[in-house]
């Protein structure tokens, strides 16, 4: 790598409140020279005097990885910009697969991914401790993955007892899968389980909401929204005049 390459890091913001971004990401977005992202993440950003944002549209990931390749390949300094943690369902993995299939000196260029706080920690931290003992993370979207598959996965998960975070629940083209997933999920979990919604965390327009697996309306989850499904062992502590505390033990029962 030469004294003059360019360097790009991948960076998560958080769900959505300041307080919930790392201070090396902090520091990150103060050096950069360029910041890449979907739009909405970068408009919640103040860039420095003489930085560069290039917004893009949701679905262009791959165009967007290469884009800020070539732009570090060019000995710029880069920040790829996701929100929550850009390890999960975000664009580390789109960076990456770019840099497979792509240039080969873009695999000597500077690279490093910058952990935040993902969707799915702060929402189980506004309940309690929901993800406290075993738990997966399935993204309904299936933009990029057959719809069997997902329906497999969830299967999966219901049979594995797993607590069970869902991203990307529903889109104004995907209002449908939601409601197939809830379906399918009813049929292996108990009603009774504890499910939460926890729209725009972090944001000024947060909504949690607590209830269980049979009264749950999947049609109040929006791509804004992380839900969280309790397994067999979640429990919720009611409180008068407050929203129950919910949370799985450390401790699994015998194996059944």
């Amino acid at each position: 790598m030469s004294p003059a390459a360019g360097s790009l890091r991948i960076v998560g913001l958080g769900p959505g409140s300041e307080d919930w971004i790392t201070p090396e990401v902090s520091h990150i977005l103060t050096q950069a020279t360029d910041l890449v992202g979907y739009a909405p993440y970068l408009e919640r950003l103040t860039p420095n005097r003489g930085q560069i944002l290039h917004k893009s549209d949701n679905r262009v990931e791959l165009e967007r990885a290469r884009f800020a390749l070539g732009l570090a390949d060019g000995a710029r300094r880069v920040a790829v910009v996701s929100g929550g943690d850009p390890g999960v369902f975000a664009m580390a993995a789109a960076v990456f697969e770019a840099i497979e299939s792509g240039e080969p000196q873009w695999r000597d260029l500077d690279i490093s991914v910058c952990p935040g706080i993902s969707a799915m920690q702060a929402a189980a931290a506004r309940v309690g401790a929901p993800l406290g003992h075993d738990f997966c993370a399935i993204s309904l979207s299936d933009n990029l993955k057959p719809w069997p598959l997902v329906e497999r996965r969830l299967r999966a998960a219901a049979e594995g007892d797993f607590v069970i975070a869902l991203y990307n629940p529903a889109s104004k083209a995907r209002p449908k899968q939601i409601f197939d997933a809830f379906g399918l999920l009813r049929t292996h979990i108990g009603g009774a389980t504890p499910v939460i919604f926890a729209r725009a965390v972090g944001r000024p327009d947060e909504e949690i909401v607590v209830t269980t697996l049979q009264a749950a309306d999947p049609g109040r989850a929006d791509m804004s929204t992380l839900v969280i499904i309790g397994s067999s062992a979640t429990r919720a502590i009611a409180r008068e005049g407050a929203a129950p505390f919910v949370y799985t033990p450390r401790e699994a029962g015998a194996a059944s």
